[in-house]
This record gives structure tokens, sequence and C-alpha cells, in this order.
């Protein structure tokens, strides 16, 4: 293990090391609140009322929404259980499939790169509500790049500190949020426009109803995009204390989470007939009264600070990954000034959509080949010491699974040849997993891997 910088008291002391076994104490209503957190934010509300506005029924949007999540949430457990099982972070679990420099400099160098620019678009994006708040409550009209800046700096605080604070943040900013969502939903069933009233919002058809093509685009974008999150799972989950209760906590948080914000989308866009797909803009819309709109401001506070703590948090274990030295609280802080960098330029907003397909089309091949190595090439078995020994197992040709790198990269030609109406995200798996594993089998790869591990056991053997 590389030597790391000092890092300050009272912050989490682990970066890519090994959380060891008497420390995963984390249960699974922790872990809820984390992954509830992160799923209720703008950008899902957003995703389920532009579904609506597309012309998909009320009930439609939000289905295809939620089954968008528990798909790729499929993907997120199975990689979780390392973290679980072995206390490492998901940048080090990525070494065994990658190699070392593989999971360095492509895996996580591209996932720093994706925390840093969405902490800042999540940023602007926030900031941009408040000013409007703001100006609504007291008349003063702020500068969005002012404001940006203060909020990105009292979201970085937490971010520093580690998994203890951030677990601590999500306790309270559960209630909170909640009442917040609830309270949105209120305003918008007791409206006194006839179009906001449940019964007409819940028959509303759209211009397509479940026509496939618009529903199975939303699905896919949305598991396409949360497989984002494959890489990190372990992250989140290492300080967990079984398998169990993260399954169960990850799958309840996502699916009721993503049901809540895309129930308040769609409700928006429903009511009014695809104009408003922001629910929390449409909420701003109707909000009578300092006290709703301090309840709005208070909910976009808590969505963006629990949202982005998380951001923060995995992409500096990330870097870490890169440069070991630095260890976890140098690395975050590194991330955290670009992220706040980032965050003073309002035009980010405008590359928005080009890049959540562009992000999209990447991590699908990124998660086939990742589960496939694991469950099917590894059977499940990992091999800590050796994700830090340079020269060990996970070393491939010069610290690169060349095979692997070769597969994200056709995973990502595939994803972009395939009709948008036959499930991106699943066939780019499918085919991506299938050409992998027969890649690995007819080079001898999977048998040389399983040579290396008998030789292992030998030596421990012997070494009894």
């Amino acid at each position: 293990m590389e030597q790391s910088f000092r890092q300050p008291k009272n912050t989490e002391q682990y970066g890519i090391e090994q959380v060891p076994l008497e420390e995963r104490n984390v249960k699974w209503h922790d872990l809820f609140t984390m992954i509830f957190n992160f799923l209720v934010n703008p950008g899902m509300i957003l995703i389920a009322g532009t579904a609506v506005a597309s012309g998909l029924s009320f009930w439609a949007s939000i289905t295809s929404v939620v089954l968008g999540i528990f798909f790729a949430f499929v993907g997120y457990v199975i990689m979780a259980t390392i973290g679980v099982d072995y206390g490492v972070p998901g940048a080090v679990a990525t070494r065994m499939v990658f190699g070392i420099q593989g999971s360095k400099y492509v895996i996580s160098a591209f996932r720093t790169v994706y925390a840093i620019f969405w902490f800042a678009v999540q940023t602007l994006a926030g900031a941009a509500a408040l000013v409007v708040i703001i100006k609504e409550i007291s008349g003063i009209e702020l500068s969005i790049v002012i404001v940006s800046l203060i909020f990105a700096v009292l979201q970085v605080v937490v971010s520093l500190f580690g998994y203890n604070w951030m677990k601590h943040l999500s306790r309270i900013g559960l209630p909170i949020k909640v009442f917040a969502l609830f309270y949105v939903v209120y305003l918008f069933m007791t409206h006194n426009d006839p179009n906001f009233s449940p019964a007409k919002v819940f028959s509303y058809q759209g211009t397509v109803g479940w026509e496939w093509g618009i529903f199975i685009f939303t699905l896919s974008t949305v598991a396409a995009t949360w497989l984002s999150m494959v890489t990190d799972s372990a992250d989140i989950c290492r300080y967990s204390t079984s398998r169990v209760s993260m399954w169960v906590a990850s799958i309840l948080a996502a699916c009721t989470g993503t049901f809540l914000s895309a129930f308040i989308g769609a409700y928006s866009a429903a009511a009014t007939f695809g104009t408003v797909p922001n629910g929390l803009e449409g909420a701003a819309n109707i909000a009578d009264g300092t006290f709703a709109l301090i309840v709005i401001f208070l909910l976009i506070i808590f969505d963006n600070w629990t949202i982005n703590v998380l951001n923060l948090y995995t992409g500096s274990l990330s870097l870490v990954n890169i440069a070991p030295r630095l260890g976890r609280f140098w690395s975050a802080f590194i991330v955290s000034v670009l992220g706040i960098a980032f965050s003073l330029v309002p035009t980010l907003l405008d590359s928005l959509l080009g890049t959540m397909n562009y992000l999209g089309s990447v991590y699908p091949s990124v998660a086939a080949v990742l589960i496939t190595d694991y469950i099917f090439i590894k059977k499940g078995n990992l091999i800590v010491d050796e994700l830090y020994n340079h020269n060990g197992i996970y070393r491939y040709t010069k610290g690169w699974n060349v095979s692997a790198c070769l597969w994200v990269i056709a995973g990502l030609i595939i994803y972009n040849l395939i009709p948008t109406n036959y499930f991106q995200t699943a066939v780019c798996i499918t085919v991506v997993s299938i050409g992998y594993y027969y890649t690995q089998l007819y080079s001898g790869q999977i048998k040389n891997e399983r040579n290396q591990l008998l030789k292992l056991e030998k030596q421990d053997k012997s070494a009894i």
C-alpha cells in the first residue's frame, strides 16, 4: 500500500484501503436514507415530466422511470456486494477486471470527470431555482454565480469529512425532503385549477398513451444513466453489516425514491398538458404565500446537498484510486475545488442533454464487462491483497486488461447503432457480455486466471 499524505483528524481515514471487518457496522436504515435521498432529486423529477411532455400517459411515464431504475439497480447491488464482502471501494474493485492501470486511467479517470461535471450541473440547477425563490420572498435578485458559489461551498463541507457526516446528513435530510415532497403533492392536488385534480391527472393519457417507442426509450435512458453507479456502489456499501440488509435497503430505497420523484414530475406535466415537466418549477408557479416558497426552498437545498455529497464522495475515491498518495481527504478537496470552479460557469447547463446521452452510451458496456467478469469468470471470488499488488494476478498485460477495454469501446459503438425502440441498454449489455466472455474463454484468459488462483492457494497452504 502506498503511503498517503497525512489526513486531518476527525475525517474519514479510509481511501482505497480495505475497511476492517469490525468497522463495517452500518445498518440497513442508514443505507436506505442515503440511497433514497440520492434518488429523490430534480433530475428524476424532470425525466418523468419530460416523458409525459413527450406524449406518454401519467402512469406510463412513472412506470418507465421506475423500471429503468430497477434494471440499473440489479447491476448496482451485484457490484455493491463486493463492498459488503470485502470492504473495498468500487474504484479499487474494478482493478480485478480492467487491470490496475486500466482501472486507474480509464474507469476512475472517467468517473472523476463525471462526478465533477454532475456536481457543477446540480449546483447550477439548484442555484437557478434558489435565485427565483429568493426574489419571490425578498424582492432581491441575486446573481446565479454568487448563489452557486455559496451553495457549492456549503455542499463541499460534508464531503470533506467523509462517510459518517454523509450518513448523518442523510438522516437529517430524509424527513425534511419527505415532508416537502408530500407538501408539493398537496399543493398540486388542492390547486383550484380543475386540471390539477387527482382524477384528471391519474386518467391523463397524453398523446401516445403507452406507446412502446417512447416508453422503452425512457426506460433505457434511465437505466443506462444510472448504470454509472455500478463502479461506485461498493463505495457506499463497504461499511454495511450484511448482504441481505444492503440488497433490501438499496432496491427498496431506489424504487420508492424514484416513484416519489417520478410522481411529482409526471403530475406537474400531466396537469399542464406537458408544458411544465419540472415538478419543482410547477410547484413554485402555484405556491401561494411565503410558507410554501420556504418549503420548496428547503427541498431544493437538501435535494442538492444529499445528491452532491455523494457525487463528491464517489469522485474522490475514484481520484484516490488514480493517485493513492493523496488519501481520501485531499482527493475530496481537489475534486471539490474543481467542482466549485465549474459551478461558476452557468453555460455548463447548455450541454446537459448531450452529456447525458454520451454517458448513457458508455456505462452499459462497462457494467456488462464488470458483472460478466465477476460473476461468470471469477465466480464471485476476489483476492483483496492482489488488488494492491502491481505485479499480481490482476496485472494482465502491463496493468491493462486489453480485452475488457476493447469491449467497452465496442459496446459504445453497439449502443449507438441499436434503434431506440429495441431497448438499447439491455441489447448492448447482452451482446457485450457474451462477446467478452467468449473472448476471454477462447484466448485462454479464463484458464490462466484459474491456474493463477490455484497457484496462490497452494502458496497459502504451504505457508501455514
